[in-house]
C-alpha cells in the first residue's frame, strides 16, 4: 500500500465503487465499540486503521526508525477523529510496532529481517565510520543550504533531550540517533536521506548496542554534546564549509575512540 498521512480529501466520486461499510455511530458520541473492546469511529474504525498502518510496517512502507504523520495528517488520511487515531496508534505501540517519543512523534520499531541484517552482522565499526565519511560532510553541506527554520528548531530540540539525557547512555543514543536523521532531512534530498537511513539502521544493529557502554562514557558523551553543539551553530550560520569541516572532525574522533576499544 502507498504511505499515509498526506492531509487531503477525496472528493466522492474517487472513492472505490464498495467502499467500507460505515459502521453506526454510538449514542453520544462518535466513537462506539468495536473488536477487541476497542472504540472505532463512525466512518474508520481504530482496528481498521491499526490494519492499514500495521500494513504499511510490515510491507517496508514505513521502515525502522521512521517518523510517522502526525495524528493530525492521519486524521485528515483516514477521515477519522484523532481520538480514533491515537487508538490505533495506541495498539501498535501495544504490538511493539511504533514507539512514541513525548514532544518528537511516534516510530517505527518494528525491524524487517532482510540482507541489511546479513550486513550489518559483518560490518565492522570502522567500515561503519568510513561509510559515514562518504556520506555525512556532503549531506551537512546540503543542509547547510536547505535547512528550513523548522528543520534547525528540531535539530535544537533533539540536542537539547541529549544533552538532558547525558547521564543515561541509552537515552542519550536515541536522541543523538535522532539529531543525525534529522540533519539528514534538512538536506531535503530524497536520495540522501535514504542512503542515510540505511547507514542508520546499520548504526542501530544489536552489535552496536553491546558496545555501548564501553564507549560512551561521561567523558565521550559530554564532548560529543559540545561537537553537536558547535555543528548546529555552524548549520544555523550557513556556514557551509565551516559545518562539514565539524562534521568529518566529528567523525573523526568517533574513529579514534572506537579504534581505542577494538585495540583495548
Amino acid at each position: 500500500m502507498g504511505r499515509i498521512g498526506t492531509p487531503r480529501r477525496e472528493p466522492t466520486a474517487s472513492r472505490p465503487a464498495q467502499p467500507v461499510p460505515r459502521r453506526k455511530k454510538a449514542e453520544g458520541g462518535r466513537d462506539g465499540a468495536g473488536q477487541g473492546g476497542l472504540p472505532v469511529d463512525a466512518n474508520r474504525g481504530s482496528v481498521w486503521i491499526a490494519g492499514q498502518l500495521r500494513q504499511a510496517i510490515m510491507d517496508g512502507t514505513y521502515k525502522f526508525g521512521e517518523k510517522l504523520p502526525a495524528e493530525r495528517h492521519l486524521a485528515d488520511a483516514f477521515d477519522a477523529s484523532r481520538t480514533t487515531i491515537r487508538l490505533a496508534l495506541d495498539q501498535l505501540e501495544q504490538e511493539r510496532l511504533l514507539t512514541r517519543r513525548v514532544g518528537s512523534g511516534t516510530f517505527v520499531s518494528h525491524r524487517v529481517v532482510s540482507e541489511l541484517d546479513n550486513i550489518a552482522d559483518s560490518t565492522s565499526p570502522l567500515e561503519l565510520i568510513e561509510a559515514r565519511l562518504g556520506i555525512e560532510p556532503h549531506m551537512t553541506r546540503l543542509a547547510v543550504l536547505n535547512a528550513s527554520n523548522r528543520d534547525i528548531e528540531k535539530m535544537t530540540e533533539a540536542l537539547e533531550r541529549a544533552e538532558a539525557a547525558s547521564d543515561n547512555s541509552e537515552a542519550w543514543t536515541e536522541w543523538d540517533t535522532q539529531f543525525h536523521l534529522l540533519l539528514a532531512e534538512a538536506a531535503h534530498n530524497r536520495l540522501v536521506l535514504w542512503l542515510y537511513q540505511h547507514v542508520n539502521e546499520i548504526r542501530s544493529h544489536d552489535q552496536w548496542k553491546s558496545m555501548r557502554d564501553k564507549v560512551l562514557t561521561a567523558a565521550r558523551i559530554a564532548e560529543y554534546n559540545r561537537q553537536h553543539r558547535a555543528l548546529l551553530g555552524a548549520i544555523a550560520s550557513r556556514d557551509v564549509e565551516g559545518a562539514a569541516a565539524m562534521v568529518t572532525s566529528h567523525l573523526h574522533f568517533a574513529r579514534r575512540q572506537l579504534m581505542g576499544i577494538e585495540g583495548a
